[in-house]
């Protein structure tokens, strides 16, 4: 049965859900990996200052990488609780990846791309975004740096990808590489995603919450 209001209308599905949007943000971040970027992004939550987790929530959800749009849409429209959407994926093998980016935009979702693959956003936390062309190569040479600076095995699969990133590393650095890298490409007239690497845009929205926490 729906609620009334104070004045004793019922109040709609929309209303009661926009009562509980996090006043930080309720970010909708939906990828088509099951590991990655999930654990990357749920370390980034669970690192945040206790009194600032309930103010800023991030949800990720993973599926196909042509439902990603459809996904993300369907899920803004239908729960309105989910007000900042992001999707993001990786070049890797993926046959339409600059026009997945420009349908999302279009469609006013925001996108985190990576450039062949996320590992190129996290190796900036070690203070380099090496060229590489290949997403394989990029992950397998990521392994060995993160095994060299934290002492583990890399595991996409990590939920303590995050702390160790931050720990062994530097996010405020890797924050200042990546988008350092991106401005490279625009100046060297590369404007197609897949034509830039490396390149990431995983940045702003980590830049972004990252500033909204402090404040």
């Amino acid at each position: 049965m729906a609620r009334k209001d104070r004045t004793g209308n019922r109040k709609t599905r929309e209303q009661r859900a926009v009562r509980r949007i996090p006043e930080m943000g309720y970010y909708l971040v939906v990828t088509d990996t099951e590991a990655t970027e999930r654990c990357f992004f749920t370390g980034l939550h669970n690192n945040l200052p206790e009194d600032t987790k309930k103010k800023l929530v991030i949800k990720v959800v993973e599926t196909k990488t042509q439902n990603m749009i459809q996904k993300c849409l369907k899920m803004t429209a239908y729960e309105a609780q989910y007000r900042i959407p992001w999707i993001v994926f990786d070049r890797d093998q993926v046959p339409n990846f600059d026009q997945i980016i420009k349908d999302a935009e279009k469609a006013g979702i925001n996108v985190g791309w990576s450039n062949p693959c996320f590992e190129i956003w996290m190796f900036a936390y070690f203070g380099n975004m090496p060229v590489i062309q290949e997403s394989w190569i990029c992950c397998s040479r990521f392994s060995e740096l993160y095994k060299v600076k934290t002492g583990q095995d890399y595991s996409k699969a990590d939920s303590d990808m995050y702390k160790r990133l931050c720990e062994n590393g530097d996010e405020d650095k890797a924050l200042q590489i990546a988008a350092q890298k991106y401005e490279q490409c625009l100046r060297e007239g590369k404007i197609v995603p897949s034509h830039m690497c490396p390149a990431t845009t995983v940045h702003e929205l980590v830049g972004e919450i990252r500033r909204k926490v402090k404040g």
